[in-house]
């Protein structure tokens, strides 16, 4: 689990389970009556829900080079006495099953890179299960169990309706101790700079949430799934009352996803950058909030284009909804799902105006053109594509990157052990531009006696040189 956050919350929220429930989101919400609603409790609802929270077990094999490997004095007296070797690591997790056929949703941290997945059901029997579809990028996964037996479920609850002061219960498996519930309330919305990938838009929680609660549920006093636990804000690796949940309507998205088969995740393409409005900003633009995103660019031919948006204005909301900074508007977006239209509330020189934007995927502006370069090359071993706005963010790139870039290389490869890395752009082979993957395969069929290759990387040019 990411190193991050909470506390427990007091014992008096259990009254809120035995209030009455509206159908409608506008709850009425009463604090208590009376010493018998003092002693209501979270019981009767844990029964009802915990069977579908599951614990996520990962196991994944790592290879241990040998501390001679690469030096051949020591590699021909000692090599054989200490060879590479292989261990494996396990994981543990929690998950929420959310479709009877045994789908499951958890976080992908939980699963990155494992060989082996199974779970272990509250009444614990065990299953093995598959990654249908996971991304890093909002840290979310599903699983699936090969079985035709019906399992509880945990329905997906509108996590747009959750408020601030809410009633919460987190359920998972902490520290590997089994199954565990906790109490607490929603202690903020919306918060981003929480983890380092590009998803920023979690509720905030106090109910206790420590390491083996990732991919947990957290649940609604209607007994629906409002959240999945990712992270907590820690020094000292427990829980400190400050936890992390990725909102159920992000959840509905990807398991959609999921459902239809799809081999990545793809969020809408915008074609545009996007900042923080700083309260300089704010002051400079004559706003009373220092809230929103502020357009920095916006790509030619894009669908930001299309929709009339512009370097310098600031979007407010989205369909109404305010969106208090950009990682918000993404959430925004990508919630609202590909193949819709959305309205923008813009403001420019001091005034509102509602801007429709189509919700497409990334283009393929240029065919990818997927090669992989063999023979006497620096690339061998290289797998090369040609940049377009999807190949990009499928390689988590900015959009307006162009070019001819390295999307794969092989353990252990010539162009591997040469320095060579994923998401390395290409820019030049001795003075000649490469523009194209069918550029670079002429030039390496050449096999000139000497290369000079220049890349970009992180922004930054680097120029060596190959005999």
């Amino acid at each position: 689990m990411h190193d991050l956050l909470k506390r427990a919350a007091l014992p008096f929220l259990a009254l809120v389970i035995a209030l009455p429930v509206s159908a409608n989101a506008q709850t009425t919400k009463t604090v208590p009556q009376s010493q018998m609603e003092m002693q209501l409790s979270f019981a009767p609802l844990v029964k009802q829900t915990a069977g579908a929270v599951v614990n996520v077990y990962a196991e994944k094999t790592v290879r241990r080079q040998s501390p001679f490997a690469g030096d051949p004095f020591f590699e021909q007296f000692f090599g054989q006495q200490m060879p590479n070797r292989s261990e494996k690591q396990s994981s543990l997790g929690s998950g929420v099953i959310v479709e009877a056929n045994g789908t499951i949703v958890t976080n992908n941290h939980v699963v990155e890179g494992a060989d082996d997945i199974k779970i272990a059901l509250s009444d614990g029997r065990e299953f093995p299960c598959k990654v249908v579809l996971r991304d890093d990028r909002v840290d979310l996964a599903v699983l699936k169990v090969d079985t035709k037996e019906t399992f509880p479920t945990l329905q997906l609850g509108n996590s747009d309706a959750v408020e601030v002061g809410d009633l919460v219960l987190a359920i998972g498996n902490p520290f590997g101790v089994g199954q565990t519930v906790t109490s607490g309330i929603v202690s903020a919305l919306a918060r981003n700079q929480v983890v380092k990938n590009e998803f920023g838009f979690f509720i905030q929680t106090d109910a206790s949430i420590n390491p083996g609660n990732s991919g947990g549920a957290l649940m609604n006093m209607k007994g629906e799934l409002i959240g999945i636990n990712t992270a907590i804000f820690s020094r000292g690796g427990g829980s400190n009352g400050i936890g992390f949940a990725i909102p159920a309507n992000l959840v509905k998205v990807f398991l959609a996803s999921a459902d239809a088969g799809v081999k990545s995740f793809e969020r809408p393409y915008v074609g545009a950058t996007f900042d923080a409005v700083t309260s300089e900003v704010a002051e400079a633009l004559g706003l009373n909030k220092a809230r929103g995103a502020l357009i920095v660019k916006v790509t030619d031919g894009s669908p930001a284009a299309k929709a009339g948006l512009k370097a310098g204005q600031i979007v407010s909301a989205v369909d109404g909804i305010p969106v208090e900074h950009p990682d918000a508007l993404l959430y925004r977006l990508t919630t609202a799902g590909l193949g819709k239209s959305v309205q923008l509330t813009v403001v420019e020189n001091g005034r509102e105006q509602q801007i429709a934007l189509a919700l497409d995927r990334a283009p393929e502006t240029a065919p990818r053109d997927q090669r992989t370069i063999g023979g006497r090359t620096p690339f061998t071993g290289a797998v090369v594509e040609n940049l377009s706005p999807r190949v990009a963010d499928e390689l988590r790139m900015p959009s307006e990157s162009t070019g001819v870039v390295v999307s794969e290389v092989t353990e252990d490869s010539l162009a591997a052990r040469l320095g060579f890395e994923p998401k390395d752009i290409i820019i030049s082979i001795n003075g000649a531009e490469v523009k194209t993957t069918k550029e670079l395969a002429a030039i390496a069929d050449e096999d000139p006696n000497f290369w000079r290759v220049e890349i970009e990387r992180d922004g930054q040019r680097i120029r060596q040189f190959f005999r």
